[in-house]
C-alpha cells in the first residue's frame, strides 16, 4: 500500500515515487541499506519484443517466390542472402536466424481484433466472454525472472495509439489494443506518448540538473519524516509500536528507490532533454521512441520491453517514403503487384529503423561484448497474407546474442510444417534460463537457434 499516514502524505509519498525514480509501482519491502549496485558485474539479458501488424509480402500471394520480399534468397552464415525487407539487416545477419512454416493457431479467423495479444500468448480467448481473458504472455514471464530487480519490471510501448477501430470487435479492444498480459485478465497499456514514456523512465523535469534537484528534495524530505517517526516510535506502546513498524517498512522502501536513484550513475550515458509530447512526423516519431528504448536497457531501467511499432487495422499513410497509400487499404493488395510493391516498401521502412535501433545496442559496450551480444529480439507479424488475413506462415524472426546463448552465423530454418510459433517462444524461454516443459500449444523448441 501507499502511505497513508499521517507523518507523511500522500501527495508527497506519490511524489517521492513517481518523481524521484519515475515508478509508479513499489516492489518488495528490503532494508534501506541494502546495496543497490551490486549486480553490475555480470552481463545480463535484454528482451524485446517488436511487433508489425499486417503480416508481410512473402510467397503467400498468388505469384509465389516471384514477389517474395521476406524470405532470405539463398545461403547461410556469411553466404546468406537477404531479401528486400530484412536487407537492412545485412550488418547484423550474424546474429540472425528466421523462420519458415510457423503458425499460430489461436489467431486463426479473427482478422485484427487477435493478432496482437495471441502473438505473446498462443492463446485464444473463449468466446463470450465479459472481459479480458486471455494468458500471461512471454514477455510477462521474463519479467518474473529477470525484471525484477530493475526499476521498471517491464514497458509497454507503441508509435501511435492502439485504440484503431478496424481491429476492435464486440469483444472491445483488450486483444488488439496491447501485446503484453500479466495475467489472463489484465491487459497491460501501451504508452504512445514519447514525453510520458520520458517521465516514466527518468521522472519528473525536463533536464538532469530539474531531476537532481527534485531527487535531493525528496530524499531529504523522507530523511525527516524517518527521523520524526523513529522519535514517535519512543513513545508508543507495543501494539502501536507495531503498526508503526509497518509504516517505516513502506517508508524504508521509498528511501531504498530514492537512493537507489541516486546511485544510478547515468554520466555515461548520454540523456536527452524531455521531449515536449507526440510527434507530427511519424518518421520522427518511431526514431524516439527507438531512442528512448535504447537508453532504458543501456541504463538498466528495464530489461523486458514490448513495442508496438505500428497498430493493428492502422491508416497510417508513409508519403515520407512516396507511399501516400494508408498501411491498412493498401494491405489489402489483392494480388496486385504494384500495391505489393508499397506494402513491401512500407515494410522495409519498419525494418530499417529496427536496424537503426539495432546500431545503437552494437555500439553500446555490455560486459566483455556488446548489448547487442547480451540481448535476444523478437521481430515479426501475426498475420501472413494481409489481404486474406490468415496466419500461416507468420513472418518473425530472432536476432541478437542472448549472452551467447544464441547460435550464431545467419540463417533461414525451414521448419516442419505449421510448426506452431509457441515453439519459438519455448525457445526464447529456454534460451532465458526458463526451462519449462510448454508454453501454449508448443511441441518442443527449436533447436537450430
Amino acid at each position: 500500500m501507499f502511505l497513508t499516514k499521517k507523518h507523511l502524505s500522500r501527495r508527497t509519498v506519490l511524489r517521492g515515487v513517481g518523481a524521484s525514480i519515475g515508478l509508479p509501482l513499489l516492489s518488495a519491502m528490503v532494508p534501506a541499506a541494502t546495496a543497490i549496485a551490486q549486480t553490475a558485474a555480470a552481463p545480463t539479458l535484454r528482451a524485446g519484443f517488436f511487433y508489425i501488424p499486417h503480416g508481410a509480402v512473402m510467397d503467400n500471394t498468388k505469384h509465389g517466390k516471384e514477389m517474395d520480399r521476406w524470405n532470405p534468397i539463398a545461403g547461410s552464415g556469411p553466404d546468406l542472402q537477404l531479401n528486400m525487407i530484412m536487407k537492412p539487416l545485412e550488418p547484423y545477419k550474424s546474429y540472425l536466424s528466421s523462420f519458415g512454416n510457423l503458425l499460430n493457431a489461436s489467431s486463426k479467423g479473427s482478422v485484427h481484433t487477435l493478432n496482437p495479444a495471441t502473438w505473446l500468448s498462443g492463446v485464444r480467448p473463449p468466446e463470450g466472454a465479459a472481459g479480458a481473458s486471455m494468458a500471461k504472455t512471454l514477455d510477462q514471464v521474463l519479467v518474473d525472472h529477470i525484471g525484477q530487480s530493475t526499476s521498471l519490471p517491464s514497458l509497454q510501448v507503441a508509435s501511435e495509439t492502439t485504440i484503431q477501430s478496424a481491429a476492435c470487435s464486440s469483444a472491445g479492444c483488450y486483444y488488439s489494443s496491447t501485446l503484453s498480459f500479466a495475467n489472463e485478465s489484465s491487459p497491460l497499456p501501451m504508452e504512445h506518448n514519447p514525453r510520458k514514456l520520458y517521465l516514466q523512465l527518468f521522472g519528473e523535469g525536463d533536464s538532469a540538473a530539474e531531476r537532481s534537484a527534485i531527487n535531493r528534495q525528496e530524499a531529504n524530505l523522507l530523511d525527516m519524516v524517518a527521523a520524526s517517526t523513529r522519535d514517535l516510535q519512543k513513545t508508543l506502546g507495543a501494539g502501536d509500536k507495531q503498526i508503526l513498524e509497518s509504516y517505516l517498512d513502506t517508508v524504508r522502501e521509498i528511501e531504498r528507490r530514492v537512493e537507489k536513484a541516486s546511485q544510478r550513475d547515468l554520466s555515461s550515458i548520454d540523456v536527452p532533454g524531455a521531449p515536449i509530447g507526440e510527434l507530427d512526423s511519424f518518421d520522427e516519431q518511431v526514431r524516439l521512441m527507438f531512442d528512448l528504448i535504447a537508453i532504458s536497457y543501456q541504463a538498466d531501467l528495464t530489461r523486458v520491453i514490448s513495442y508496438m511499432m505500428v497498430s493493428e487495422g492502422t491508416n497510417r499513410t508513409y508519403n515520407h517514403i512516396g507511399v501516400p497509400d494508408a498501411f491498412h487499404p493498401v494491405s489489402h493488395h489483392a494480388d496486385d503487384k504494384g500495391r505489393l510493391e508499397k506494402v513491401a516498401r512500407i515494410q522495409t521502412w519498419h525494418m530499417e529503423r529496427f536496424k537503426d535501433f539495432l546500431d545503437k545496442m552494437a555500439a553500446i559496450q555490455h560486459g566483455d561484448g556488446t548489448l547487442l551480444d547480451n540481448a535476444m529480439f523478437m521481430y515479426g507479424s501475426n498475420m501472413s497474407n494481409s489481404d486474406r488475413h490468415d496466419n500461416y506462415p507468420v513472418p518473425n524472426l530472432l536476432i541478437g546474442g542472448a549472452c551467447g546463448k544464441l547460435k550464431r552465423g545467419g540463417q533461414h530454418v525451414i521448419l516442419p510444417e505449421r510448426t506452431p510459433l509457441a515453439n519459438l517462444h519455448l525457445t526464447v524461454l529456454h534460451k532465458a534460463g526458463i526451462e519449462v516443459d510448454s508454453f501454449a500449444d508448443s511441441t518442443g523448441i527449436i533447436t537450430e537457434v
